[in-house]
């Protein structure tokens, strides 16, 4: 099997790579590398989520790989005719946030009911297949939201395995009213007639509620079903194939060329720098970029990993940018902005020590899956610009970027670690953003706070630490809101920043819940703070999930 290495796309008989082929310097332009199934020797399958603007469009794709099977988010204006290439065992329809019979609302072609593939509809998606085949939808006379008991007919294949009487998570204010003709309804709640209907005959499957999201208390046992019982699928989207391929795949790619990796020294950054190590040795520079953003002591570690004196044979520069990057973000404020400005200097950065190794045919990033798809993906809503995604500059001196981790989920990223001889305590270490401290600064980011929020951090973290909670959460760290206030320290008024804490507990980092620290630790965390970190009055503890927020803070 040959998976994706260079770029967004698969397709039936060919993996599609997206090079950048520049000349010096150029505008990207695009080039499709082409290989058959004749070439890889075996079969490929693959299950498309066509995306109507919901919001849980990754974790649906993400739910599917955890079955096994190669799955990818598109957006709902792929045609037809790219589907029908793209040959995938199945089609799974998102929510949205639209009213299916507002002729403004994303529709779709009926043509794709009648193409032959599996298609499971999910809330918006059940409603869309229910309308454009006649079927009734309207306005709810009671709207449904949160946790909801929902009565299954377990006759029906996606419900062989499930309670008769079992939870899902709901979330909708229309309803199918009346299903279309030659549809059954296979699930109903006390307000929702219509909570899930088939077409068997048709392969045509529909759930008012959400099976992918974890309040769905067996939907993991549905989407299986779907994939497998349905769709047919042998689930071998297995992540030592991943990395066997892909390397093979780096090698036959760079040849003889030099190799230049953007290394931040995050999961994502150091899994693509070993990845691309065992591929191709002394032909790979690594870049370490210290923009000044990084947590405290956090440049020096990251060099005794990777430098000279650590275990992986690389070629190793740090470039210590601090006060470059101070300067470009002095009196900016809006986050995107931030991203971009710094997703540009880190590519300029790049091209200044390419010109001095010489000759320099790649650059290597650490791109994952959800950084593509909340950079926006076609029509989607741009969540937040990825320095290495939207943030990069039109204009890249090199002849391509290699992205050999773009079409993994965070935990695959951690398997393929794992599967590279990575150390448990590297691949499981604390994500960080790329641009670091930046998007943990609400604001103009300056070195003062930047020296606040390093502060803070450390002894958040160290903290946790101690009280043996590290292991057991996604995320945490210390942020710097904007906002001051007046506070009494000693006999002294002051006027200093609030710290906000933040810890999130999630598998994918597409969903994740505030996590219940206990409050002795946050006691604890909170007077180390405000008695060590000078600037520093008041400490806050971030109770939001994701949704509605994001984990990072801009």
């Amino acid at each position: 099997m040959r998976w994706p290495v260079l770029g967004p796309m698969r397709a039936s008989g060919m993996a599609i790579f997206f090079s950048f082929t520049l000349a010096k310097p150029s505008r990207i332009t695009y080039n499709i590398f082409k290989y058959t199934e004749e070439e890889d020797g075996l079969a490929r399958e693959m299950v498309i989520v066509l995306d109507f603007g919901g919001q849980y469009n990754q974790l649906i794709a993400r739910r599917v790989r955890e079955c096994n099977v190669y799955c990818e988010v598109h957006p709902y204006t792929l045609s037809l005719e790219k589907i029908k290439e793209m040959n995938p065992k199945g089609i799974i329809f998102t929510g949205g946030p639209n009213s299916v019979y507002d002729e403004a609302s994303p529709h779709y072609q009926k043509e794709i009911f009648e193409a032959g593939i599996p298609i499971l509809g999910i809330c918006y998606g059940s409603q869309l297949i229910a309308w454009s085949l006649g079927g009734t939808v309207e306005t709810a006379p009671v709207s449904e939201y949160g946790h909801t008991k929902v009565e299954v007919d377990k006759s029906s294949v996606l419900f062989q395995d499930v309670e008769f009487s079992t939870v899902a998570w709901m979330s909708h204010t229309d309803y199918i009213a009346q299903a279309p003709e030659g549809f059954r309804v296979t699930a109903r709640t006390p307000v929702c007639p219509v909570a899930a209907m088939e077409c068997p005959e048709r392969r045509i499957y529909a759930t008012q509620f959400h099976p992918e999201v974890m309040h769905t208390k067996e939907g993991h046992k549905m989407l299986q079903r779907f994939v497998y019982d349905v769709c047919g699928c042998a689930g071998d989207w297995q992540m030592g194939s991943f990395v066997e391929e892909t390397i093979r795949q780096i090698r036959e790619k760079v040849g003889e060329g030099k190799v230049l990796c953007a290394l931040s020294g995050g999961v994502d950054s150091s899994v693509a720098a070993v990845l691309l190590s065992k591929a191709i040795g002394k032909q790979l520079t690594c870049v370490f970029v210290d923009h000044g953003l990084l947590r405290k002591n956090e440049g020096n570690e990251v060099e005794a990993v990777f430098g000279p004196e650590g275990p992986y044979e690389l070629n190793f520069i740090r470039v210590n940018a601090q006060q470059r990057y101070y300067e470009k973000l002095k009196g900016i404020t809006e986050p995107e902005q931030k991203r971009k400005i710094i997703g540009e200097e880190f590519i300029r950065v790049f091209e200044e020590e390419a010109k001095k190794i010489g000759a320099v045919d790649f650059l290597v990033q650490g791109t994952i899956y959800p950084d593509v798809i909340e950079s926006g993906l076609g029509k989607s809503a741009v969540i937040k610009s990825h320095h290495n995604v939207g943030g990069l500059p039109d204009v890249v001196d090199f002849k391509e970027i290699i992205e050999p981790l773009r079409m993994l989920f965070k935990d695959e990223v951690r398997k393929a670690g794992l599967e590279l001889g990575i150390p448990e305590y590297l691949v499981y270490r604390q994500p960080f953003p790329g641009p670091g401290l930046g998007i943990r600064i609400i604001g103009e980011v300056t070195e003062e706070k930047v020296r606040i929020v390093q502060d803070a951090d450390y002894i958040y973290r160290e903290e946790i630490a101690k009280a043996g909670l590290d292991k057991g959460l996604g995320q945490y760290f210390a942020g710097l809101t904007n906002m001051r206030s007046v506070g009494v320290m000693g006999d002294f008024r002051t006027y200093d920043y609030a710290v906000a804490l933040r810890a999130v507990n999630t598998s994918d980092f597409m969903t994740a819940e505030c996590a219940q620290i206990p409050y002795e630790v946050l006691f604890k965390v909170t007077s180390r703070i405000i008695n060590e970190v000078k600037g520093v009055n008041r400490v806050m503890y971030d109770l939001t999930s994701k949704p509605p927020g994001t984990i990072e803070f801009e």
